[in-house]
């Protein structure tokens, strides 16, 4: 299997500017799934700059963790300043061996395994429950499409990999709008890794939070791996605040879905063929996909773009009536 050695992203406001001109300020940035009404930060204590991070702090937020994602009190978890950090990692602490990533999905994991030594192979649905590779990788919902399998469905896959003495990797960076179909309270089952994204559903991406679930000696290395000080004070103090507003969450949730609605109601008059996406972002087909983000880009709207599928487009979510207007007025300028 191919990798390409560097992955294009959403969020590369900066090159957007660099071909279209604009300032920052001037541009409406739909190109992640990242929220656009984020927490709103606390006042932060003083001493989360001043001093290194000690072991309360860690566990504090360990704790509201599991209790914001529904993992059983003694689940072995530990933090990382990013998932992005967790997908890079793993592959390193696992001996050479065949990995299956489920796909079309986040292009990171693929280039991840392989660039740690692994034989990756991309499989789609069809072959996923005949799949005999020891490492079994999958997004629960999906980036970019969305599509969700049922956590009874993941744990029978958990436990074949178990019975093989491999892992089953669900990546759940968007389990926050789905939290029916994800399987972070059966963490600690064996074979079952699971990642989370803090910065996404609570809309602060540049704190870099991530949380690994699994294994017992997995974490205990994942977590020897990263050393002392691996989160910063700042985003210890923030995410613990976080994690335990759950009324925040559960309003934001709702938000979120009612938003994403409207976004279907500008796509689809624009003759966008929705494909799927989450509450976060919708995944379109249009044949001149290409065309219309550079159009988009003139007007200082960055959409997500797919080297390999140059018939597809993802949206975030415009965060307010202004930007709604102009992506209504954007897409309905079409030649």
């Amino acid at each position: 299997m191919t990798h390409r050695p560097v992955v294009d992203h959403g969020g590369a406001l900066d090159r957007a500017i660099a071909r279209f001109g604009g300032r920052r300020s001037d541009w409406i940035d739909l190109s992640t799934g990242i929220n656009p009404w984020p927490y709103p930060v606390p006042a932060i204590p003083a001493d989360a700059w001043t001093r290194l991070p000690d072991a309360g702090m860690l566990g504090d937020l360990l704790a509201a963790a599991r209790g914001f994602y529904g993992a059983p009190a003694a689940a072995p978890l530990v933090a990382a300043p990013g998932s992005q950090a967790l997908i890079q990692l793993l592959p390193r602490l696992i001996p050479p061996t065949d990995v299956a990533v489920l796909g079309p999905t986040y292009a990171e994991h693929a280039r991840c395994w392989a660039l740690a030594g692994h034989r990756v192979q991309a499989i789609g649905p069809a072959d996923l429950d005949r799949s005999t590779a020891s490492v079994l990788v999958l997004v629960n919902p999906n980036n970019p499409d969305g599509t969700l399998l049922a956590p009874d469905r993941l744990l029978v896959l958990a436990r074949r990999q178990a019975g093989r003495g491999g892992f089953l990797v669900v990546d759940e960076a968007f389990a926050e709008v789905a939290p029916e179909a994800s399987v972070t309270p059966h963490a600690g089952a064996p074979g079952l890794v699971v990642l989370r994204s803090f910065g996404k559903f609570f809309g602060l991406a540049g704190l870099r939070l991530g949380f690994a679930f699994g294994p017992a000696a997995m974490i205990a290395a994942l977590d020897a791996a990263f050393g002392p000080w691996a989160v910063a004070g700042p985003a210890l103090a923030i995410g613990r605040k976080a994690l335990a507003d759950h009324d925040w969450a559960t309003a934001m949730r709702t938000r979120l879905a009612a938003a994403a609605l409207a976004l279907d109601g500008i796509l689809s008059p624009a003759g966008l063929e929705p494909l799927g996406g989450t509450d976060l972002y919708r995944l379109v087909r249009v044949a001149d996909a290409g065309r219309i983000a550079d159009r988009l880009g003139a007007s200082q709207i960055l959409v997500r773009r797919f080297a390999d599928r140059p018939d597809r487009l993802r949206f975030g979510l415009p965060p307010d009536a202004a930007a709604e207007a102009r992506l209504r007025t954007a897409l309905s300028n079409r030649d």
